[in-house]
């Protein structure tokens, strides 16, 4: 475990799954942790009484509301952007407006979220954004838009790790194969499918991932910046 007494924490899109792993793990690190939710009220408000963080309600469709909450929360130690949506689908059919959502929530949010933070962040900071192993491979149909906006993660992260270098702030990427969650249980359809590419037959778990996020916001992850860090039991091997 890292020690994060004393640092400000926002985890954008951090009520489910691997969001709420990482506030779980930063929170019982000792760290000031704010979150965002967008529809899961019930959740967000069940996990931020257990670990005495705060949850707000934010779009991360909304560019505004994105900006405004980050600037709302700083000056930040720690900005996770965990936020995403996926739709999958034959791109010739997909409603336009539903693949715009995606790019605003995926690509867009964290961009504006990690420059806002920028602004106040103090010497150090540290800008980590879950991506996913897609953004590296899509072995089947119907992902077009999901990898084009997590492949769009590692030039952002690329660019601003140069852009932020000078104030010692490091950005990264992780980017997890099939974990554990609501949206892709352990048990689903797609299982057999997903293990089927991998070299360890079986979903990842939400706290390894938050575990990997910990590694990075912590002294050790000091110098590793404009990265990617794949976590995915050899999906992409």
């Amino acid at each position: 475990m890292t020690d994060f007494s004393g640092k400000s924490v926002l985890v954008l899109g951090g009520s489910r799954g691997i969001g709420a792993a990482i506030v779980e793990r930063f929170a019982a690190d000792g760290a000031d942790v704010t979150f965002s939710y967008a529809g899961s009220k019930d959740a967000a408000e069940q996990l931020a009484a257990r670990t005495k963080t705060k949850a707000i309600r934010a779009d991360s469709a909304d560019r505004d509301a994105v900006i405004a909450l980050v600037k709302a929360s700083g000056p930040l130690d720690v900005l996770v952007v965990n936020a995403g949506v996926a739709e999958f689908g034959d791109p010739r059919t997909q409603n336009p407006d539903i693949i715009d959502r995606v790019f605003d929530i995926n690509v867009r949010a964290p961009f504006h979220a990690a420059v806002e933070a920028a602004k106040t962040m103090p010497q150090g900071g540290r800008i980590i954004v879950i991506g996913s192993v897609n953004g590296d491979r899509m072995p089947f149909a119907g992902g077009a838009s999901y990898a084009v906006s997590k492949s769009a993660l590692q030039g952002m992260a690329r660019g601003l790790a140069r852009d932020f270098g000078d104030t010692g702030i490091t950005v990264n990427i992780v980017q997890p194969g099939p974990i554990d969650t609501d949206m892709n249980p352990a048990e689903g359809p797609m299982k057999d499918l997903m293990h089927s590419f991998m070299a360890l037959k079986r979903h990842g778990r939400a706290e390894e991932v938050a575990g990997m996020v910990a590694y990075l916001a912590g002294p050790e992850g000091s110098f590793i910046t404009g990265a990617m860090h794949t976590i995915d039991g050899g999906f992409g091997a």
